[in-house]
């Protein structure tokens, strides 16, 4: 999502108590991220606006959130939508971090193993061009930097418009050990009761796009090597 520069956004960010600029300086130190909290861990790859992250944080306070980007100037849009959520429902964000990072380099930000619960991918960019393909959130050279921060047996939730940035990812997830448990191509249509809808949803719906959503589970890798 392109987005223009905002000279208030790294002033309010580095004043923001929940905001870590450099995700490496956690090495080692992630189970503390939230404090002694033991809930589970939920990372937003690519957080936009963060209405998604303010929602979910807002609707499960017994779960904590990562909300990841590279932008300073969205992650700082992304903290005032939070701030004003929060404060309409008379609480305050203790269970959201906001993080820069590059997913694309997400291995750089030396997260501990085993330390994620679930990851969410929502409307990521679809690089269509055959060259840029491989810099998909949900390619396989992607989803194997996921594997050794997300726990056994658990999900990554994943949202599109696009068709065949979809059915591709399909194949990814196969490659990259990651088990289909749930699959609609028309999510609004499917009954499927705990979705949250993001500000790129909310577009789509409107013209008239039909919303793909899987949730795909961390399993045996296949025997081949699939390392990338």
């Amino acid at each position: 999502m392109r987005i223009r520069k905002k000279k208030w956004a790294q002033p309010e960010l580095d004043a923001c108590p929940y905001y870590i600029p450099v995700a490496s300086e956690l090495a080692g130190k992630w189970d503390k991220l939230f404090g002694e909290s033991t809930a589970p861990v939920y990372l937003e790859l690519g957080c936009g606006k963060g209405g998604f992250a303010a929602q979910s944080a807002l609707l499960h306070p017994d779960v904590n959130y990562i909300a990841m980007d590279i932008k300073s100037d969205m992650l700082g849009v992304a903290r005032r939508t939070i701030e004003k959520a929060f404060a309409e429902a008379g609480k305050t964000p203790e269970n959201i971090r906001l993080i820069s990072q590059n997913i694309e380099m997400l291995r750089t930000a030396c997260m501990d193993e085993q330390s994620i619960d679930r990851i969410y991918i929502n409307f990521c960019n679809p690089w269509p061009k055959k060259g840029h393909k491989k810099r998909r959130l949900t390619h396989t050279r992607q989803l194997m930097q996921y594997r050794p921060i997300l726990k056994d047996g658990c999900e990554i939730h994943f949202k599109t418009d696009d068709d065949e940035l979809f059915e591709e990812s399909l194949e990814y997830f196969a490659e990259s050990g990651f088990e289909i448990k749930y699959i609609t191509r028309d999510l609004h249509t499917s009954g499927y009761e705990f979705n949250v809808m993001t500000e790129h949803e909310k577009m789509f719906m409107e013209e008239g796009k039909k919303i793909k959503f899987l949730i795909a589970v961390k399993s045996e890798l296949p025997k081949t090597d699939m390392s990338v």
